[in-house]
Order: C-alpha cells, then structure tokens, then sequence
C-alpha cells in the first residue's frame, strides 16, 4: 500500500509508506533449511558407532545452525518503513521483528543517500557502527539517513527513498526537536 505522490503539487498524504527487498537472502533460507534437514536426517538415521555424545552434537549443531540461519535471513527479506504524522515505524520480515519506532520530535534531519552497500555496513541485517551509526540494510541501493536529536544517525534502505526523504522534511517543520508530542 503505497499513499504517496510524486510531485511538488501532489498534496501531502496522512501517511507513507515504502519498502525495500532482497530476493537473494531466500537463497540463504534454503541454505538454513538444508542444515536444519540435515540435523532431522542425522537423528533420525543414527547408525553412528562413535557413541551418543557426537550424534548429539551434531544433531543439535545442524538443528541449531538451520534455525538461526532461517531466521535470520527470513527478517530481513525486507524492511518496510512507515511515515505518520508523529512518527517513523521501521520493521523488518514477515513478522515484523526486529521492528523500531522514532518519533519525528527526535528526528533533526533527513538526507538521501544514493548508495547504501551491505559492505560499508558489514553485511546485511539490523547493523551498527560506532562511526556510522545503526543501519537496517536489506539490499544495496539508495536509502535514508536521518539524523536524530542525540547526535546518532539512522540509515534505513528503501525504494523511493527521495520521496520518503521530502514527506520527512516537510513533516519537520512543524516539529520541535526534542518535544513529546
């Protein structure tokens, strides 16, 4: 669902919304599903004469590896961000976790960047770097970045992000930095 609207004329929608995915981390999914079959395959067929402690260790490191693989590749599939009048809502995957909500009376400043890459950040995933700040990047490509009252910065890869960027400044002008609302 997309309520936005190219434009300098087009009026100002209550809310927008964008989103950004990554088709290569289902790769990556079946990967996580190939280890966690392998660890069902391991228990099931136990004609190991080793003894129990490998077969258990073996089987619990696939089952563990494939589950933490699946999941983590299957949050961040994609990242949708959300703009209201009060706030920014960043989820990620299917179930929306790891998720983040910043109130626009944090936000100073919002900027385009035309080139996001999963290297600057170290991979793919809910990021941080003490010199860059916290990223979501699921994708290589244009993001926002915005710039927060505390001096942090928060960089969210998304489609369309120049219009994201245009409905958060106007959205700032009539917002006190550091106020509730």
């Amino acid at each position: 669902m997309r309520e936005y609207r190219h434009g300098k004329d087009a009026p100002q929608a209550d809310i927008w919304t964008g989103r950004a995915t990554n088709r290569a981390q289902w790769v990556l999914a079946l990967v996580g599903a190939a280890c966690l079959a392998l660890g069902i395959e391991l228990a099931v067929d136990s004609a190991w004469s080793n003894g129990i402690a490998p077969l258990v260790m073996s089987v619990v490191g696939c089952i563990a590896a494939g589950l933490l693989v699946i999941f983590g590749t299957l949050a961040f599939v994609h990242v949708d961000l959300r703009l209201d009048r009060d706030c920014l809502e960043i989820r990620c995957g299917h179930i929306g976790l790891p998720r983040r909500r910043i109130p626009l009376s944090e936000v100073v400043g919002a900027d385009f960047s035309p080139l996001v890459t999963p290297r600057h950040w170290g991979g793919w995933g809910y990021r941080w770097r003490p010199e860059m700040g916290t990223a979501v990047v699921v994708r290589r490509g244009e993001g926002v970045v915005l710039s927060l009252w505390d001096g942090h910065t928060f960089t969210i890869t998304v489609d369309n992000a120049e219009s994201a960027v245009r409905m958060i400044r106007a959205r700032l002008r009539g917002v006190t930095p550091g106020s509730a609302r």
